[in-house]
């Protein structure tokens, strides 16, 4: 029989969550186990599903379906795996995004790499920044096929004023995991610093996102 601080519930109690293993915080997290397997049980089978990744962070990765193959892991203990897995995404970046220094690119990708690396389809990202490249605003203009020639700039700009901001930064991302830019990502670029620099928001950098690779327009001096 096991002792019941063995048991990962009981164990919290007694030694605090920053005892337990990435299996024992996720057994609480489901609770309850089925026939033959219990919650820790359950919790191990989940965190080694996907060979190339190992703990907690593979469950950002795991699809609601793949959860819900695993025999005892029914649809509401596959949502709320995926919310805890959400919550821990936004902690993380929320703290990142407290330190993060917007005038360098390399911090900018880095923060948006994995919310941008993994969508299987294009994304634009309009940043508006203050006069100390702090972000006020972070808005997604488009996502899809992107054609960057129904972008209106005037439109973009519109939101600048709104919000007062001093800089603006675009992003984008790849899905085919190579960041290198396009003839129309050069002549959108082109199209919004012109107009930037006529309404004094300077387009501070467009930075193109891969898989696990970035190009910066400021960093390769095409701005």
């Amino acid at each position: 029989m096991k002792n019941q601080t063995d048991l990962p519930y009981e164990k919290f109690l007694a030694y605090g969550a920053q005892n337990l293993t990435d299996a024992e915080l996720l057994a609480i997290i489901i609770r309850t186990g089925t026939k033959g397997e219990d919650a820790l049980s359950l919790a191990k089978k989940i965190l080694s599903m996907n060979a190339n990744q190992s703990g907690l962070l593979q469950l950002q990765h795991i699809h609601l379906e793949q959860l819900k193959s695993v025999k005892g892991i029914g649809e509401v203990k596959a949502v709320r795996i995926k919310c805890v897995a959400e919550l821990s995404n936004r902690i993380a970046a929320s703290r990142m995004h407290e330190r993060l220094d917007f005038s360098r690119p390399e911090m900018v990708a880095a923060y948006y790499m994995e919310q941008m690396r993994h969508l299987e389809n294009e994304q634009v990202r309009m940043l508006l920044l203050d006069n100390r490249c702090r972000l006020i605003i972070d808005t997604v203009l488009s996502t899809g096929t992107v054609n960057f020639s129904v972008l209106s700039p005037r439109d973009m700009f519109i939101r600048a004023l709104e919000y007062r901001a001093v800089y603006i930064m675009l992003l984008h991302n790849h899905p085919g995991g190579d960041p290198k830019p396009s003839g129309e990502d050069f002549t959108m670029t082109a199209r919004i610093k012109a107009a930037g620099s006529f309404l004094q928001i300077p387009l501070l950098d467009h930075i193109i996102i891969g898989d696990g690779r970035y190009m910066s327009f400021l960093e390769e001096k095409l701005l």
